[in-house]
């Protein structure tokens, strides 16, 4: 369509300035994309009214009267409105902008709830809209009436006007779908489509329409993935194969435990991946505690047995202390290379992290540069500049989704030919959003837990049961007395005996609890780390039990020295945020009370209660709520009524909605109820959409093979590089 771009004002007038203030829609695409959220199908039958009901119902004004109100200044309009057989009374209670247009005779389309006033059907104040006017003369004899956003100054019908009028001066607009793929699918084409959510002939019309777009939002995503891993399949690096009798060798034969045959599975893939000139790229996605810190440690063995180095990138001080800690403790004097109780064939292996003293870190990065260190374990410290590798091989990357896209493409950039990547993520993911967030990655999954690992059981414990609360912490201190350790994780960090913050605080959102949306009433003050801790040493129930607090705003030494000292036993209860949340592995830790649990997703309660039941004690997850609604007790029963991780990352990308697939943004934060674009899926559901995500995938990955760069294909082309901002872009291109 040439004149996609046309400013709207040059066809639609006076409506563009409220159109581009209120909603940012500029253009006539951006007005085609202005999506109706919903549709109500008018009727000219009021012999079917129930009180609460809303209605959309095309009559004529049969009578219209005025009078003064008693208790109010001005007056009241009264308007009686009939089918031909019944009638209906409206009310309005000034009579201005109305008497004068609402007269005997005038047949409109009236939009409200009804109720019922001294015995008869009445309509407060409701929308309306006088066929004569705006909508045309053919208003009453069309299909159902879609409903958008709200338009600051516009009534919703001036809106479906304008839209309309556009529509009607249209020949043509782009078409991304090829005709191919539209007529294999029985889909319309994107003109029609466009006229069929807008201005449907019924609601037929408007769902065949949705399918269309559901279609194309899949696609013109699946091929932008498909282009990215045609380029990838193209770019070269170096093999890496273990060396015999290396370190991969002499720490499998020293391995304490069996590998699972999933474990064995995944070993196999990475190392035929890594072998190959082709860098390898795959996500490793598995249940808490399933096993990925052994297959990702054999992977960095590999390639520090080919003569190169491996880099493991942590969101966190405590997880990257955990990982080095976990690594070297596994690894025993094959992690001391070069020193006295050392290996004759071992490596090094170095922590950076920000906080570390300048000796230590000097050290360390002298190692990292050397290569003498073949394998580095860091926080965001690792992708700082003056940080060098001598042969980075291999980089994994814990938990992707809290790094941002300079982050990575820093790391991979240390190494002087493209590395091998391999992403961790403790997260489960469903198989529709892995196809499409993760669609340019090849895709691995640990679903058996390594024996040994103790069943969970999951309670729900609300506050307003006292006694139930009570014995959480009674519950703790029989497992204290039992020889084994607690968690109790906080939403908030709150104050050290200082005033307390509010629950949206800085600390809140860092500490991934969800903000109170527009119009939401605020949410009631959260339990805090400090006032908790505070709480539990004056509880008798929990007398000479020996507590600490732990969470982001500490000093790094505070954190290792507390994780440390509950790792050795020394600590019974740690009082927790969600720092702990991955990574953290304290066999003899059984019991975890998470509080204000219903402010947490359940996905991320999953991955708490995975701290717990890591020995060969069971594990006991309690989860305290002082919520009294019906979603959130929902909410929670799931979580306690399964262990199965993917199948409550299934619930929870229903309940919380897809959002920014590209940034992880929740949704709700889209572009002012515009169309595809930046990311966001709006007809598309990743959990609904499994079978259109596949069928996307394949005919994306035919036509790329055949047209790599979309040169046949110039509208969708446009439509791969619209979707996309800037940030986004470099998101799937270096990440």
């Amino acid at each position: 369509m040439a004149d996609e771009r046309t400013p709207l004002k040059r066809l639609i007038g006076g409506a563009a300035g409220k159109l581009s203030k209120a909603r940012g829609l500029e253009t006539v695409g951006d007005l085609l994309e202005f999506w109706p959220r919903r549709y109500l199908e008018h009727t000219s039958d009021l012999s079917s009214l129930h009180v609460g009901m809303y209605v959309v119902v095309v009559a004529d004004v049969k009578t219209a009267t005025t009078r003064r109100m008693h208790k109010r200044r001005g007056e009241m309009l009264s308007v009686t409105i009939t089918d031909g057989r019944n009638e209906v009374d409206l009310a309005f209670f000034s009579s201005y902008g109305h008497r004068d247009v609402l007269l005997p005779g005038v047949t409109a389309v009236f939009a409200g709830e009804v109720g019922i006033y001294r015995g008869r059907w009445q309509l407060a104040h409701p929308a309306y809209q006088v066929l004569e006017g705006g909508l045309g003369s053919q208003a009453a004899d069309r299909g159902p009436i879609p409903v958008y956003l709200q338009v600051k100054g516009m009534q919703n019908w001036a809106v479906a006007e304008c839209v309309r009028l556009v529509l009607e001066h249209l020949d043509e607009v782009p078409e991304p779908l090829p005709a191919s793929v539209r007529v294999r699918h029985g889909l319309p084409g994107r003109l029609e489509a466009l006229k069929g959510i807008h201005v449907p002939r019924d609601l037929r019309e408007a769902e065949r329409a949705r399918l269309r777009f559901r279609y194309e939002e899949a696609f013109v995503f699946q091929v932008l993935l498909a282009q990215r891993r045609a380029r990838q399949a193209a770019a070269r690096t170096r093999g890496r194969v273990p060396r015999e009798g290396g370190l991969l060798a002499a720490f499998d034969a020293r391995l304490p435990f069996e590998l699972t045959a999933g474990q064995r599975a995944v070993g196999e893939t990475l190392a035929q991946e890594l072998s190959r000139d082709v860098p390898m790229n795959r996500l490793l996605q598995g249940e808490v505690g399933s096993g990925k810190t052994v297959i990702a440690l054999r992977a960095m063995l590999a390639a520090v047995d080919a003569g190169g180095q491996a880099a493991l990138l942590a969101p966190t001080e405590v997880l990257a202390a955990q990982h080095h800690r976990s690594v070297t403790t596994m690894l025993g004097d094959l992690a001391r290379g070069g020193m006295l109780d050392g290996s004759e064939i071992g490596t090094r292996v170095a922590l950076l992290t920000g906080s570390q003293s300048a000796a230590a870190r000097r050290h360390n990065l002298l190692d990292a540069a050397s290569g003498d260190a073949g394998i580095v374990i860091g926080t965001h410290a690792l992708i700082q500049e003056h940080v060098q590798f001598q042969d980075l091989a291999l980089v994994v990357v814990d938990e992707q989704h809290r790094f941002g896209v300079e982050e990575r493409d820093a790391l991979r950039g240390k190494a002087s030919q493209p590395p091998h990547v391999l992403v961790m993520t403790a997260t489960p993911i469903p198989r529709t959003v892995t196809m499409t967030v993760f669609g340019d990655m090849e895709t691995s999954t640990l679903t058996e837990l390594p024996r040994g690992r103790s069943p969970i059981v999951t309670h729900v414990v609300p506050t307003d049961r006292p006694g139930w609360v009570q014995r959480t912490w009674e519950r703790i201190a029989e497992e204290v007395r039992g020889g084994r350790q607690a968690y109790v994780v906080c939403p908030r960090i709150g104050d050290d005996g200082a005033a307390r913050r509010s629950s949206s605080s800085p600390d809140d959102e860092e500490l991934g609890v969800p903000p109170a949306e527009d119009g939401e009433v605020a949410p009631r003050e959260m339990a805090s780390v400090y006032a908790v801790d505070a709480a539990l040493r004056e509880n008798p129930a929990l007398d000479g039990l020996t507590i600490a607090v732990l969470h982001g705003r500490m000093a790094a030494e505070d954190k290792d020295s507390v994780m440390a000292a509950f790792t050795r036993g020394e600590v019974d209860v740690l009082v927790s945020t969600t720092v702990i949340e991955v990574g953290v592995d304290v066999a003899n830790a059984t019991v975890m009370v998470v509080m204000d649990a219903d402010r947490f997703g359940l996905s991320q309660l999953h991955q708490l209660r995975g701290r717990v039941g890591r020995g060969r004690h069971p594990g006991l997850c309690l989860l305290l709520t002082a919520s009294d609604t019906e979603a959130a007790r929902e909410r929670l029963d799931a979580v306690a009524a399964t262990t199965d991780g993917f199948e409550l990352a299934r619930l929870d990308l229903e309940l919380r909605g897809t959002g920014d697939v590209l940034s992880g943004r929740q949704s709700g934060g889209g572009r002012s109820g515009r169309g595809m674009g930046r990311g966001s899926f709006r007809f598309l559901s990743l959990v609904r959409d499994e079978e259109t995500i596949l069928q996307a995938r394949d005919a994306a990955t035919e036509l790329v093979t055949g047209d790599p760069e979309l040169a046949q294909h110039p509208d969708l082309g446009a439509a791969v590089r619209d979707w996309v901002d800037e940030e986004q872009a470099a998101f799937l291109e270096k990440g």
